[in-house]
C-alpha cells in the first residue's frame, strides 16, 4: 500500500532527481511565486528540498531553495553549494539581486550572483548600481563576523567578487565610474566609521585600478577637480543659507562669487558634470545664476557646456538628496520596463546625485507648480494654451494636440500637494520632493492614489475622451509594473541599511506589496486599482484644502 501511495505522490528518475505530479507542481508553483519577504513555513522548505534537483532548471527556484537550506547542516550546506548551485539554469537580475542582501552568508551564492549581474550592459548596470554600492556592506559584514559566526564551517566566507566586479566596470565605462565614485564618496562621509572605512578601501582601490588604465592620470585628476568643485559650492551654498542676507542680496552674493576670476567658478578647463558625466562643462553663467525662495535657499546654477548649449542645474546644502536619488532612480527604472513593453508615458526623470550625507544637485527643468500655475492662469488648460495655442484643435481645447498627449501620459498618479507637481510649458507633468513619496504623508489618511481635480480639468474634465485614455494608460502601466515587483522589492530592500530616513524607519516592502496588491490575481489588482482612481477625487480635494490651511497657519 506504501508503494501505490509513494507512486501517487512522486515519480523517481533513474538520476535520483524527484518528479512531483500535478498537484505538488500547483503547490511549488505557488511557493516560486511568493515575493522575496515571503517566509516559507517548515512544510514548505521540506517540499521545496525534496524537489531540490528538479526545480534547478526552474530560474525561480534558487532564492527559494536557498530559503529551504539548513545552513547549520554541513551536508545541506555543501550539496546546495557544491552539487546544486553550479547546475542551476540563469536566474533573472531581480533574483541575483536578492542573493546579495544579508540574508546570504555564503560566498558562493553572492559570486554566483554577482556572475549572473555580469550578464547586464552597462545601462542596466548603472540603474543597479546604487544598491550594488549598498550590497558592498554585506560583503563586510560576512567577512568581519567571519569569526564570530556560530554557522557550520562548510559555509564559505571568502570574497564574493562583487568589489571587482564593480570596479572592473567602472574602470572600463567613465560614466558609470563616475556615478560609481560619487556613491563610494558619500558611504565614506557618513557617520558609520567601520563602513566608511570598508568603502574607502574601495575607493582607494578603484583609483589605483583606474591610474593603472589607459588615461588613468588625466581621469583621476577629472575627479579630483569634480571634488574640488562640489567643495566649493557647498561651502558657498552654507555661507548663502546661513548668512541673513534678504534674499536679493543672496543672490547678488552668490552671482559676485561666480563672476570674481579667483574662485575658477565662471571659467574653467573642460571638467564632466558630476551629475552626468556625459556632459561636459566650461564654467557657470554668473548673471543667469540664482537663489531660490526656500528655506534652505538651493542655488541656481547655469552650466556653460562644451558644446555651447547651457545645463541648469541646483545645487543644495542642508537637505539628505539621497532618497530623492532613490525614488529618481526607480522611476528611471519603471519608465525602462514601460518602454520595453512599447508604453511611453513620457516621464521625465530627471537625474539626482547625493554628493554628500546633506548636500547634492539634481537637473532643473523649467515648470511651474499647479499651485502657482492655477493662481496665475485659473487653471492648466490656459497655462498650457498661452505656451502651445493651436486655434484649429477642437478636441484639446485649442491646446496643441501633442502637448495634451504628453500631459496625459505624464500624468503619474500618487503625490500630496500642488506645490510638489510641477508642470513644463510642452506638457511634461513631474514630481518634486520626495519627503514623504515612501510613506510619511503628514496629512492623517492620505489616499492611496491621488489625482488631484486640477490634473483632471488639464484633461478636460472627468467626461472627457483625454481622462479615459490617462485611465487607461494607468491600469496598463500598473499591469506591466506588477509583472516587475519583485525587481522592485528587492531594490528598496538592498536599501534598508543605508540609513534613509524613510526606509529606515517603515516597513517600506509591506508597503509596496500593497501597493501592487500582489496577494491578489492580476484581475482583482486592476478592479482593485480601478476602484481607488474613482474614489480618490472627493476625499483629495478636501484633504488638500485641510493641508492648505495648516500650512498658511504654519507660516
Amino acid at each position: 500500500m506504501e508503494c501505490v501511495l509513494f507512486a501517487v505522490t512522486e515519480v523517481v528518475h533513474t538520476t535520483g532527481e524527484l518528479k512531483p505530479n500535478a498537484k505538488i507542481r500547483d503547490e511549488l508553483g505557488v511557493i516560486l511565486n511568493y515575493s522575496p519577504s515571503q517566509q516559507l513555513s517548515s512544510e514548505e522548505k521540506d517540499l521545496i528540498w525534496k524537489f531540490r534537483f528538479y526545480l534547478a532548471r526552474d530560474k525561480r527556484g534558487l532564492t527559494k531553495f536557498l530559503k529551504a537550506v539548513t545552513w547549520r547542516d554541513s551536508f545541506e550546506v555543501k550539496q546546495a553549494v557544491e552539487e546544486l548551485l553550479p547546475m542551476w539554469t540563469e536566474i533573472d537580475t531581480d533574483d541575483a539581486l536578492e542573493l546579495l542582501g544579508p540574508s546570504t552568508v555564503d560566498s558562493r551564492v553572492r559570486a554566483f550572483a554577482v556572475k549572473q549581474l555580469s550578464r547586464a550592459d552597462d545601462d542596466e548596470l548603472t540603474l543597479y548600481l546604487l544598491q550594488l554600492v549598498q550590497a558592498l556592506k554585506f560583503e563586510s559584514t560576512v567577512s568581519d563576523q567571519r569569526s564570530s559566526r556560530s554557522a557550520t564551517n562548510a559555509i564559505s566566507y571568502e570574497d564574493s567578487g562583487l568589489t571587482d566586479f564593480l570596479i572592473a566596470r567602472g574602470v572600463q565605462n567613465p560614466t558609470l565610474g563616475n556615478r560609481l565614485y560619487w556613491y563610494l564618496m558619500v558611504e565614506v562621509a557618513l557617520e558609520d566609521k567601520i563602513m566608511a572605512k570598508m568603502y574607502g578601501r574601495v575607493v582607494f582601490k578603484f583609483m589605483n585600478k583606474i591610474l593603472e588604465s589607459e588615461g588613468g592620470s588625466e581621469r583621476r585628476e577629472l575627479m579630483r577637480r569634480q571634488g574640488l568643485l562640489v567643495e566649493t559650492l557647498a561651502k558657498r551654498a552654507r555661507e548663502l543659507r546661513t548668512s541673513k542676507d534678504p534674499r536679493p542680496k543672496k543672490i547678488e552674493r552668490l552671482r559676485s562669487l561666480l563672476a570674481d576670476s579667483r574662485n575658477n567658478l565662471s571659467s574653467m578647463a573642460p571638467l564632466p558634470l558630476p551629475l552626468n558625466a556625459k556632459i561636459e562643462i566650461t564654467g557657470i553663467i554668473p548673471e543667469k545664476s540664482s537663489v531660490f525662495k526656500s528655506n534652505l535657499f538651493p542655488l541656481l546654477l547655469y552650466f556653460q557646456c562644451s558644446d555651447g548649449s547651457e545645463f541648469p542645474v541646483i545645487f543644495k546644502d542642508g537637505d539628505d538628496m539621497r532618497q530623492d536619488q532613490l525614488v529618481i532612480q526607480l522611476f528611471t527604472l519603471m519608465d525602462r520596463l514601460l518602454r520595453k513593453e512599447n508604453l511611453d508615458l513620457k516621464l521625465s526623470p530627471y537625474p539626482v546625485l547625493a554628493t554628500g550625507p546633506l548636500q547634492g544637485m539634481a537637473q532643473f527643468v523649467p515648470s511651474k507648480t499647479i499651485a502657482a500655475i492655477v493662481s496665475e492662469h485659473g487653471n492648466l488648460l490656459n497655462y498650457l494654451r498661452v505656451h502651445n495655442p493651436d486655434e484649429g484643435s477642437v478636441g484639446t481645447s485649442g491646446v496643441e494636440p501633442s502637448v495634451i498627449d504628453t500631459f496625459v501620459r505624464s500624468c503619474g498618479v500618487g503625490d500630496r500637494h500642488l506645490d510638489n507637481l510641477l508642470v513644463a510649458p510642452d506638457g511634461h507633468f513631474f514630481h518634486v520632493d520626495f519627503g514623504y513619496i515612501l510613506g510619511r504623508d503628514p496629512k492623517p489618511f492620505p489616499p492611496p492614489v491621488k489625482v488631484c481635480k486640477e490634473m483632471v480639468d488639464g484633461m478636460g474634465g472627468a467626461q472627457s475622451p483625454h481622462y479615459a485614455r490617462f485611465k487607461n494608460f494607468c491600469f496598463t502601466a500598473f499591469t506591466i509594473l506588477r509583472k516587475s515587483a519583485n525587481l522592485i522589492l528587492n531594490l528598496v530592500a538592498l536599501m534598508v541599511d543605508a540609513n534613509i530616513p524613510d526606509i529606515k524607519h517603515r516597513d517600506v516592502h509591506e508597503q509596496i506589496q500593497e501597493k501592487f496588491r500582489l496577494d491578489l490575481t492580476e484581475e482583482d489588482a486592476i478592479k482593485h486599482f480601478e476602484a481607488l482612481l474613482n474614489e480618490t477625487s472627493y476625499l483629495t480635494v478636501v484633504l488638500d484644502r485641510i493641508h492648505d490651511l495648516a500650512q498658511y497657519w504654519r507660516s
